[in-house]
């Protein structure tokens, strides 16, 4: 399809991957961004001469086409990525690490040394991870996480801090709501086949040099085009942006926002009708810098509330020293607090957390994401990549089926959009 233009609307993973792996094939790429700068919802954020990210993403290594792709945009996993063996750690309440043991080996050692649990969570966990792997006892009717969790006799600390934290983790829906088959998805991928699928790969770097900065120069040197502050209100027939002909058009925007550019097309109505009744879910990421001394006993450290859940050590990983990154994931109480009042009621559990006093933060930041995620609930329709219309498709971790909203999903959706093009055209 040799000088044929695709237009990929949506600057954020899933249309950088679509237009990455475009450009590869040889594909003429025009790429709209609504905002100043590409990433979506993993970018960086420049606060106060300080290099942040909008939100702090955790990678695993079964996120094979995230790594696929950040190789072939010449991002370096091995460098801009740090990858340790599963490992959740609660100080003084529970600990599970998985050592660098063949699968299935490593699960099972993991699990016999986890400490904070009785023997008797410990065999109920050994029976559910032998019901995963196999497979033969999903649930067929899509109940929430609690549900599943509750079938599988799931309970006590490890219920507590390894099930519900990952669920909120990969999910961002609590487990009540939570889909159990997607979560089960999920886990599969992470806990069975290869040992290393369960690492655990935190960025060593801002999100935007993780991938987006990357993918940018790999598709300008490949001819293509990024265009900037540039938002699409329209996608006219036959296949036009502002009058602007191409042969395919991508759209990789967030759900409302594809639901407004299928609404006009009569053959797309049922699919925009699908994304208007999404739920949203948000994300927050609170910023507590310290004295450059503090630090935490490893990069990913968890914290049991009432507000915080996961504090990341931003020196460890990025250089930044004494600066925690807190994460909120999902609806809660969390979000009905201001920010001062966040950052102290975050500061008090940090400290709790780690069992001696800290000195007050030299500065705080928070950062919302309203509607970072949609709400993975059981039963959710998704949309499939090749819509009604010739030529027009769809990217983003909702149209994903199988996945949550996660960096992943995301980065499969524009491979798939991108594959389907090439094929279509080859």
């Amino acid at each position: 399809m040799s000088g044929a233009r695709v237009a990929v609307v949506g600057g954020g993973w899933a249309g950088l991957a679509c237009a990455v792996e475009l450009s590869a094939a040889g594909v003429p790429v025009c790429l709209f961004e609504a905002a100043k700068q590409l990433g979506g919802r993993a970018r960086r954020v420049e606060i106060g001469g300080h290099a942040l990210d909008n939100g702090q993403h955790i990678l695993i290594g079964a996120y094979r086409e995230t790594l696929r792709v950040m190789r072939l945009a010449g991002a370096d996993p091995e460098r801009l990525l740090l990858r340790l063996p599963l490992e959740i750690a609660y100080p003084g309440k529970f600990s599970i690490r998985l050592p660098r043991l063949p699968a299935p080996l490593h699960l099972a050692a993991g699990l016999l040394a986890a400490a904070g649990c009785a023997p008797g969570e410990k065999l109920a966990a050994a029976r559910f991870f032998h019901a995963l792997r196999a497979g033969g006892r999903d649930p067929e009717d899509d109940v929430s996480v609690a549900e599943w969790l509750d079938r599988h006799r799931q309970r006590g600390n490890l219920r507590r801090f390894l099930w519900d934290p990952l669920c909120l983790a990969a999910l961002n829906t609590a487990p009540d709501d939570a889909s159990a088959r997607i979560f089960a998805n999920v886990l599969r991928e992470a806990l069975d086949g290869a040992r290393e699928n369960s690492d655990l790969l935190l960025p060593r770097a801002d999100l935007s040099r993780v991938f987006p900065d990357a993918a940018a120069c790999f598709i300008a040197a490949r001819g293509g085009e990024i265009r900037l502050s540039r938002r699409v209100a329209r996608i006219e027939r036959p296949l036009a942006i502002a009058g602007e002909n191409f042969a395919h058009v991508v759209i990789a925007a967030a759900p409302r926002q594809t639901a407004d550019l299928l609404r006009e097309h009569p053959e797309t109505r049922e699919t925009a009708a699908l994304l208007d009744a999404y739920r949203f879910e948000p994300i927050g990421t609170v910023y507590l810098a310290y004295p450059d001394a503090i630090r935490l006993p490893s990069p990913m450290l968890g914290m049991s509330g009432p507000i915080g859940q996961w504090a990341f050590d931003r020196g460890r990983l990025c250089g930044a020293d004494g600066l925690i990154a807190c994460v909120l994931s999902a609806g809660g109480h969390w979000d009905e607090h201001g920010d001062e009042t966040l950052a102290a009621a975050l500061h008090a559990e940090l400290a709790e957390t780690l069992g001696h006093a800290l000195p007050g933060p030299v500065w705080h930041r928070a950062i919302r994401e309203r509607r970072a995620t949609f709400s993975c609930r059981p039963g959710l329709t998704r949309p499939t990549p090749r819509t009604a219309v010739p030529g027009l498709w769809l990217a983003g971790d909702h149209a994903c089926a199988g996945y949550p909203a996660t960096l992943e999903g995301a980065v499969r959706s524009g491979c798939h959009a991108a594959r389907g093009i090439l094929a279509k055209n080859g």
